[in-house]
């Protein structure tokens, strides 16, 4: 599929510009990381645990336009509600191979209207495709600024972080790959020192990657939930740049948490979604992982009261019927 669409791109540099002709193509990966290419495997945990990031051939107007688009998201940010517990969602693609940007989009949407978070909810993500992008951009330094600016409207004392990534994964965490102009990672480590730091203490953190249990160790606490795609050994699937959804993210947002139940059941139905899809194209089992901290009630259950009870329907092309036809 990437073959196809380096070849669309090259063509449209010789056909004339037609409405007919015309189409648009998400940045595309023509190189590896340049970040971590050729670093030996200490020296890229250290540098993920610091957050590193490098942008290159970046234009001064395109940057000034980015920073405005975030600047707006987060200007929009309402602050919270005294006495109720208000949820502030933050769904981020961290790659721009367009099905992240899909995935996060309707996470988005999906995660505002169950935890009743309208005007608390920023998407961070590239082109889905379809055209270029008018979201910011998902990126480690976008997060950690969202992450800031939450951290000064919410009440840490009673309101919540729900926190959606989807990208590739590594044993070292998660990969920020914005074509051939952004690199970067973000680790265990360095997401706990941005969660400690904003003092952001009551939290879900829904990790779509592959290895992306590995993050359950180091960010678990009495008032944490973590759901992740994959056990810190295991890869995860569905992730081909042209489909609408990876599997657990079909099954954890698309179907599980479309439904008014409660966030263990909605796990549990995802944990069996996967499960069954992987067991039909027989690949080795991702083992999505779940962490449910003592206190979390104190701040989901008022949170899961007020979610929606009429379930809303999934969209887009399931990630299982993709995944079938690619394998042909």
């Amino acid at each position: 599929m990437r073959r196809a669409l380096k070849a669309l791109a090259a063509l449209a540099l010789v056909l004339p510009a037609t409405a007919s002709t015309q189409r648009h193509v998400a940045p595309l990966h023509s190189q590896p990381s340049q970040l971590l290419l050729g670093v030996p495997p200490r020296e890229v945990a250290a540098r993920a645990d610091a957050g590193m990031q490098m942008e290159r051939g970046r234009s001064a107007i395109g940057e000034l336009a980015e920073l405005r688009r975030l600047e707006r998201a987060l200007a929009a940010l309402q602050p919270q509600r005294p006495g109720t517990v208000d949820a502030y969602v933050v769904a981020i693609a961290l790659d721009s191979d367009p099905v992240f940007a899909r995935e996060a989009r309707v996470a988005g949407e999906v995660l505002q209207r169950r935890y009743d978070a309208h005007g608390r909810t920023i998407v961070l993500a590239g082109s889905d495709g379809s055209g270029p992008s008018a979201l910011p951009r998902g990126s480690p330094t976008s997060l950690a600024i969202v992450l800031a600016r939450i951290a000064e409207v919410m009440d840490a004392r009673e309101d919540a972080l729900i926190l959606y990534t989807t990208s590739h994964g590594a044993p070292f965490g998660l990969y920020y790959h914005d074509g051939d102009q952004g690199y970067g990672a973000i680790s265990p480590v360095r997401l706990a020192a941005l969660l400690d730091e904003t003092r952001i203490s009551n939290r879900l953190l829904i990790l779509s990657a592959c290895h992306s249990g590995i993050f359950v160790p180091r960010l678990r606490s009495e008032t944490t939930a973590i759901v992740t795609a994959a056990a810190a050994d295991r890869t995860s699937f569905g992730c081909l740049a042209e489909n609408d959804w990876t599997f657990f993210g079909d099954a954890m947002i698309n179907r599980a948490l479309r439904k008014p139940q409660s966030l263990g059941a909605a796990v549990a139905e995802t944990q069996a979604l996967v499960a069954d899809w992987e067991r039909q194209i027989r690949e080795r089992p991702s083992q999505p992982q779940v962490y449910l901290g003592a206190g979390t009630a104190r701040w989901l259950a008022p949170l899961e009261r007020r979610m929606p009870q009429t379930a809303t329907q999934p969209t887009g092309r399931p990630a299982l019927e993709t995944s079938r036809a690619a394998a042909r």
